[in-house]
């Protein structure tokens, strides 16, 4: 309870913070349009601000760290309690640890739309203000399969990437899917540093992959981020995949969503505590999906133990790209679109 109070407080106080800005996914704009109903959104108001402070108040000791042997990772506190597997502690054994972040004012988010979604003439903002890209919502799930199966997916062979990295993979319906994020170091590439980003390797990388802005993912020029290059994309787009792999394209993940039907998120989520606030999945397909998080162009680096964001192949303009996430308290599998240059999210190879 005490840590539900301190998350509910942070994210408060961000919303709270910059009334000046203008941008209707940053919760500090004057034109923010809440994810859930506007009757949820707390107030602004300094009273409410001492009141939710005053009210997280315990005598429960507070620890620095939940350490997860069995994963060699830690969440970064201050914390009263751990998710299951983990162990309270004020120490890291691990080196580097992953910060607990606050999710969003509510769970029954909303998807990014061509009336919500800024256009490619919209200024982008700056890296210092860059706002959380936008959860999932159940609008967003593609239709589910009533034929689709329930047992878990096929073993494929393994896979090994430029770096020498070596991957299990996944046979889903027709479609065969690594089992893991991608770890390869693309220049450009990023490793989660505890609440920054790091160009070297760090346990957050060895747990979830490492992060990459879509041109980087796409293997194509940083112009790229910026303007439209549907002309060099090419129908299974290698990108930084190994040789025959490719990047999914948007309409690759739906076939996938379609294939494993209703509640997709619950079932390809990772069965484990990794997934905060006992958030897991039932992973009935071997996809072992990790809560990663994402980073942002200014180098910051935001809810790992709490969603999981994957690129697509495929613009939605010159600025933007569809991407897929899950989250820790949702069972869908959404569909938004975003900055290809603000955001740095995971990437799933597909087999050719």
């Amino acid at each position: 309870m005490v840590l539900r109070f301190f998350i509910f407080a942070v994210f408060l106080f961000m919303s709270c913070a910059d009334g000046e800005r203008d941008n209707p996914y940053d919760p500090g704009s004057e034109n923010y349009e809440p994810w859930g109903s506007s009757s949820s959104e707390p107030s602004c108001s300094s009273s409410a601000v001492a009141s939710s402070s005053s009210s997280s108040n315990s005598a429960a000791k507070e620890y620095d760290y939940c350490v997860f042997v069995s994963e060699k990772i830690c969440l970064k506190g201050p914390l009263t309690s751990c998710p299951t597997g983990g162990t309270l502690s004020n120490s890291c054994p691990y080196g580097s640890s992953s910060s607990v972040a606050a999710p969003p004012s509510s769970s029954s988010a909303r998807q990014s739309s061509s009336s919500s979604k800024p256009s490619s003439s919209s200024v982008v903002p700056s890296s210092s203000s860059i706002p959380p890209p936008p959860p999932p919502s159940s609008s967003s799930v593609a239709p589910s399969s009533s034929s689709a199966p329930t047992q878990s997916g096929v073993p494929g062979p393994s896979v090994t990437d430029g770096g020498g990295n070596t991957y299990k993979t996944v046979i889903i319906g027709s479609q065969t899917w690594m089992a893991s994020n991608l770890n390869y170091a693309a220049p450009g590439s990023k490793c989660g540093n505890g609440s920054s980003l790091s160009d070297a390797n760090t346990a957050t990388c060895d747990t979830y992959g490492r992060l990459y802005n879509w041109a980087t993912a796409m293997a194509l020029d940083a112009n790229c981020n910026s303007s439209s290059c549907s002309e060099q994309i090419k129908a299974k787009h290698q990108g930084i995949c190994p040789s025959g792999w490719h990047i999914p394209s948007d309409a690759e993940w739906t076939t996938l969503t379609n294939f494993v039907g209703s509640s997709a998120g619950t079932k390809l989520k990772a069965n484990s505590p990794l997934w905060n606030s006992n958030g897991k999945g039932t992973d009935n397909f071997g996809f072992a999906a990790l809560p990663g998080g994402y980073g942002n162009s200014g180098g910051s680096f935001f809810y790992v133990g709490l969603y999981g964001f994957w690129w697509s192949a495929t613009e939605d303009n010159a600025s933007s790209a569809y991407y897929r996430v899950m989250n820790y308290d949702d069972e869908f599998v959404g569909r938004v679109s975003n900055y290809k240059s603000n955001y740095l999210f995971s990437v799933r190879c597909l087999q050719d």
